[in-house]
């Protein structure tokens, strides 16, 4: 598949033009040569767009690497030092990159949220996490209702959190039913979260004044990993890649940070 194609398809299934106004992430093609008719055979998709990633798709043989977190983030303004390297690390090795940040968290069947609301169980799901007219996670309802340990356990299962486990503010009712979901770093959406009625939120990481907000709120909070949170998306694109189209070769790439 020409690699232009196969950036327009993504583009067009992940809606990336909604989120253009409010994404620091330069969705689309980060890191390509100018050659838009360039055939692409094999692609590796991973959260971050590193070095180390970078190398692991080379390694793979591997002519464009898809990835959540890409290189760029509201411009460059030099391309020096960690910077000359990460970006060197592709186009030393010709791989081209594409990277979908929030369109990826938000997408109603293949983005990270409902990754993790799909490991949870949710029903009756409904678009959440508002960030201007566009929405990067989903609220739904569990079939059961979960202790916060049953909820805990099933996290710790699930995700890719290198070992690191699943921290909990636990300051919400014992059974847990409705659920929000925003992940990385979601604690923004906590009073959005208490408003829709959400017994807990899920998501990666949060800040310290998060703990005394949920407190106050009366609301669980699970913290399971920016990272772990956030590789159902990436994941989900290779098997829709695969699909499009049976000649291109897949990978997978894993890395997890314990982060």
């Amino acid at each position: 598949m020409q690699r232009q194609t196969l950036a327009d398809r993504l583009d067009e299934e992940l809606d990336t033009g909604a989120y253009a106004d409010v994404d620091a992430s330069a969705n689309g093609l980060q890191i390509a040569e100018t050659t838009a008719t360039r055939e692409i055979d094999h692609v590796a998709f991973a959260v971050d767009a590193v070095t180390a990633t970078a190398e692991a798709a080379a390694d793979a043989g591997a002519d464009l690497l898809v990835t959540h977190h890409g290189v760029v983030w509201g411009g460059l303004d030099r391309v020096t030092d960690r910077t000359y390297d990460r970006v060197a690390a592709f186009t030393d090795r010709d791989l081209d990159l594409y990277v979908s940040h929030l369109p990826l968290d938000g997408h109603p069947e293949h983005g990270n949220a409902a990754g993790v609301a799909d490991c949870l169980g949710l029903e009756d799901r409904e678009p959440f996490g508002s960030l201007g007219p566009e929405t990067i996670g989903q609220l739904g309802v569990a079939g059961e209702s979960y202790t916060t340990g049953e909820l805990t356990a099933v996290l710790e299962s699930e995700l890719d959190h290198d070992g690191e486990g699943v921290q909990v503010l636990d300051f919400g009712p014992e059974e847990i039913e409705t659920v929000a979901v925003v992940t990385g770093a979601g604690g923004d959406w906590l009073d959005e979260a208490v408003v829709a009625g959400a017994d807990a939120l899920v998501t990666g990481e949060g800040e310290g004044r998060l703990y005394h907000e949920a407190r106050e709120s009366g609301i669980s909070v699970f913290l399971a990993g920016h990272y772990a949170t956030e590789t159902f998306g990436v994941a989900a694109l290779a098997e829709l890649v695969a699909d499009w189209d049976r000649d291109l070769e897949t990978t997978v790439l894993s890395h997890p940070t314990g982060l």
